[in-house]
């Protein structure tokens, strides 16, 4: 048997005629999984690291351990310290040109691993690849969680009194958990909701209402009284945050805001059309643009959704399901369109029917199929009850199929909040014991003195890279699971 060639490794196998009948065979140990491989399979993708296994011998052991990190000449055995299970996946590549991740791997840790064996991610099947992104937004989500309670905890000796100011308001007022004084106020705001609702009630109750000068019902004094300061209080309260709001134009335009807006703003409106309005048009006129003025004042029921989760997640699993929503309603609608005419062409026998046409039938349909069933309308001969029968019977199965999918998008989405929220207080509490023990290794542990430490520079963000989307925070440590691969094999174990 001929010895290694100069320059070359020992064990090298024989490469003569190996493109001619490709049966190089290349042994890889990966995480203490054997495995054989051969050339005829590896070489469909040249450009991989496998691939570049069947070339790396003859550069001599600078070669062999830029793509693997050890090697065993007497077994001719390359080894990796990387994960068995991702890798039985994307070998599969070779096998049958597309990649399917196994359940329980992360996806981010799956992508590193698809990236250290160079394979690219266009062969991860769609099906895996939703997960990525999936994975992606929520260490987005994480990241920008993380980042606004730093900024909320950290002070910038740069900022003067004034944004010091601002901060400190819009941290109480937005952050109901950062401290006892700004949980009270936001109880104290979700109850004069609760009671500016009530009291809009109770003013419609005609034993509560008082005549006024020219005779006519209006609210009582004490309920106009307790109304004003509630408006008063909602007033102070969108000001002082629109006032500290570090970002105007997104505080004016996001959802809940204008929620607020309109929760406080027909009770300016009719104050001025009650005072002024009389001079420029007649009093009926006053009168009943008030009286639909006083209908808004129903959206500050909407405002309760700030200071309540659930409602949140309500309002988030409807959104996501639209679909669903949809499907519903072109079931109820192509079933009312059917049993109305049904029920119409039916009842024509009788000569006491209540069917006068099909668009007045689209009432009955709809109480019928939505199981209401008012009594103001039904049928009277034998056919046409079958006809509500069947209708009543479509009605509950046309309701009944989107339901499930819509629940199962309010728990997943609930369920992810809360896995979300622990993640963020989980990357925060390592971030406070690495924070903790660099200064213990200063000698002295105080945050005083961890303060003054230097900063070092902040290192440059890849595109694409979670931890790009971080600047260096106050306790001069970034967040682990947004960094780079560099500590893969921990993280990828932590997310079976």
């Amino acid at each position: 048997m001929d010895g290694p060639g100069e320059g070359g490794v020992p064990g090298r196998p024989d490469r003569r005629g190996s493109r001619a009948g490709e049966d190089i065979e290349i042994v890889v140990n990966v995480g203490g999984v054997r495995q054989v491989l051969y050339g005829d399979l590896l070489s469909r993708y040249p450009e991989t690291r496998l691939a570049e296994l069947m070339d790396c011998l003859a550069g001599g052991y600078d070669t062999i351990f830029s793509l693997c990190d050890d090697y065993d000449p007497g077994r001719r055995e390359f080894y990796f310290d990387r994960d068995p299970d991702a890798f039985r996946c994307v070998v599969d590549v070779y096998h049958f040109g597309e990649v399917h991740m196994k359940k329980g791997i992360c996806p981010i840790c799956f992508k590193g691993e698809m990236d250290f064996w160079k394979v690219d991610l266009k062969f991860l099947d769609d099906c895996c690849r939703s997960h990525l992104s999936e994975k992606r937004e929520e260490l987005a989500e994480i990241a920008r969680r993380v980042q606004l309670i730093l900024d909320d905890l950290g002070a910038d000796a740069a900022d003067g009194r004034w944004r010091r100011c601002q901060k400190g308001v819009w941290r109480f007022l937005e952050k109901p958990e950062s401290s006892r004084p700004a949980r009270a106020v936001a109880v104290l705001s979700f109850l004069l909701i609760l009671i500016s609702s009530a009291v809009m009630c109770m003013g419609t109750i005609p034993e509560l209402q008082v005549p006024d000068a020219e005779g006519h019902r209006v609210e009582h004094p004490t309920l106009e009284h307790v109304e004003t300061a509630c408006i008063g209080w909602f007033t102070l309260e969108y000001l002082l945050r629109l006032f500290s709001s570090p970002n105007k134009l997104r505080f004016v335009l996001s959802f809940m805001n204008i929620v607020d807006v309109l929760a406080i703003l027909p009770f300016y409106v009719s104050l001025t059309l009650t005072h002024l309005g009389a001079r420029m048009m007649e009093l009926s006129n006053v009168q009943q643009a008030v009286q639909a003025l006083r209908i808004m004042r129903v959206a500050r029921i909407f405002k309760l959704a700030r200071h309540s989760s659930g409602l949140q997640t309500l309002t988030y699993a409807l959104k996501r399901s639209f679909k669903e929503l949809g499907l519903l309603l072109t079931y109820l609608a192509v079933g009312i369109f059917v049993f109305s005419a049904l029920g119409y062409t039916m009842e024509q026998s009788h000569p006491e029917t209540l069917f006068k046409s099909i668009p007045q039938s689209f009432w009955w349909a709809i109480i019928t199929m939505t199981t209401v069933g008012y009594g103001d309308i039904y049928p009277k001969t034998t056919l046409g009850k079958l006809n509500a029968a069947i209708s009543f019977l479509c009605g509950v199965i046309a309701i009944a199929l989107p339901i499930h999918p819509i629940i199962n998008n309010f728990v997943r989405y609930y369920n992810k909040q809360r896995v979300l929220e622990t993640a963020a207080k989980h990357e925060l509490e390592l971030m406070e014991l690495t924070s903790g023990g660099a200064a213990d290794g200063q000698g002295g542990g105080s945050r005083t003195d961890l303060d003054q430490l230097p900063l070092p520079p902040e290192p440059a963000a890849k595109e694409g890279s979670w931890g790009g989307r971080l600047r260096v925070s106050h306790s001069d440590t970034f967040i682990p699971l947004l960094t780079e691969e560099k500590h893969h094999r921990t993280r990828l174990q932590s997310c079976k």
